[in-house]
């Protein structure tokens, strides 16, 4: 198949002046990946430990890898056509067999997560250079540069799923490291050499609104989290209060991304003359820490909502606050690539955050979720405060 080429043209029509519009069928193929982040979230509330933290980190960004990549190909191919969407639904089969193996992928489960990991990437890429071979050269190239990568990476995944359970996570991590270099290098081969992000030719807008539905599927996550819990929970203001805490901490998490910086950025990759490059770190790279953030704050949503009163345990306090300030940070280093400096606000609620960490032993949970809401609120709240005076400015 990739050695003949399509006969027919399946990318994108752009219209100059015009972002592409996000398909239906796109928003069906991440309804996937609310199931995956809803398991990633079960994972780290049952492995709260220094070691669950580092397996669920791992399996979050080859989660988020797969899926950034398959937003990419929707960049160039269009969804439209019978082809490009009979790949999404197969990358849905597989994405589902992914999703499945996460609560066990360290134990009985590593080799379906590894293969089904692998089919993905592998499997896309190859029906990509399919596509574009006869339609596309500089992206044609591209993609067999990520197939050869991504080949390499796929022995360690396999190696991995095929290994005991204690040697599994250096396998992987060898594997995913191989994968987060290759952009960076341009996917250099000995024999295409590297390729320049000015030939990536992304659709900016398409590809800033793929990432922000992202950030929504995670906060749903969360907010799917505290749902749940509540309604197996007897009605009392305690609990409520533990509740409506859970819930103003996601509108705000909302707010601090979607209120200012994502517009901005919008607008910034829509404009740009090397939307590659600014693809590659704002809506490659850096979302990954912002959804990490995301996913550990649901998890401290649960432990709030489990046992509001009575002293906070370390997995609560570390769950909280850090995950807030990793939310916060992923969203300072969106915020700084795209506007070129560090928002004070955000700079404010790490510190308030930080100088938490000390008092939290002897805090209840609900007081420990109560503080990290308002931080979160007043990081928003000064942040839109400030946006008006910087307009005029410019």
């Amino acid at each position: 198949m990739a050695l003949s080429g399509a006969s027919n043209d399946y990318q994108r029509k752009r219209q100059q002046g015009e972002s592409a519009r996000v398909e239906f069928v796109e928003l069906f193929f991440d309804l996937v990946f609310v199931f995956a982040v809803t398991q990633l979230s079960h994972f780290l509330l049952k492995h709260l430990s220094v070691a669950g933290a580092l397996e669920g980190l791992l399996m979050l960004v080859a989660v988020w890898w797969v899926w950034n990549y398959t937003a990419w190909v929707t960049n160039w191919l269009d969804p439209r056509k019978a082809p490009v969407r009979g790949m999404l639904f197969a990358l849905m089969l597989a994405g589902l067999m992914l999703s499945t193996s996460i609560p066990e992928a360290f134990e009985g489960r590593g080799l379906q997560f590894a293969l089904a990991y692998v089919v993905m990437q592998v499997g896309r890429t190859l029906f990509v250079i399919w596509a574009l071979k006869n339609h596309n050269r500089d992206n044609y190239l591209n993609f067999v540069r990520i197939g050869l990568w991504l080949t390499l990476s796929g022995v360690f995944w396999i190696s991995g799923g095929l290994a005991e359970p204690e040697n599994r996570f250096a396998l992987w991590a060898v594997a995913l490291l191989i994968e987060l270099v290759s952009p960076a290098l341009g996917f250099w081969t000995p024999w295409h050499g590297a390729s320049s992000t000015t030939g990536w030719d992304i659709e900016g807008g398409h590809m800033a609104e793929r990432s922000a539905l992202f950030i929504i599927i995670a906060l749903g996550e969360s907010i799917l989290v505290s749902g749940v819990t509540f309604a197996e929970l007897e009605l009392n203001w305690v609990n409520l209060a533990a509740f409506l805490t859970t819930f103003f901490a996601s509108v705000a998490m909302w707010l601090v991304y979607f209120n200012v910086g994502q517009e901005l950025a919008h607008h910034k990759i829509a404009s740009a003359s090397d939307t590659g490059q600014i693809a590659r770190v704002a809506y490659t790279y850096i979302p990954v820490i912002l959804v990490a953030g995301i996913i550990v704050v649901a998890v401290s949503d649960e432990l709030v909502l489990a046992h509001p009163l009575g002293h906070a345990e370390p997995a609560l306090i570390w769950t909280a606050i850090g995950g807030s300030a990793l939310y916060l940070a992923g969203n300072l280093l969106f915020k700084f690539y795209v506007v070129g400096r560090a928002p004070l606000s955000h700079i404010i609620g790490i510190a308030i955050l930080a100088a938490m960490v000390p008092f939290a032993g002897h805090l209840s949970p609900l007081a420990i979720g109560a503080a990290t809401t308002v931080v979160m609120v007043l990081v928003a709240v000064l942040e839109l405060r400030g946006q008006p005076a910087r307009h005029h400015a410019h």
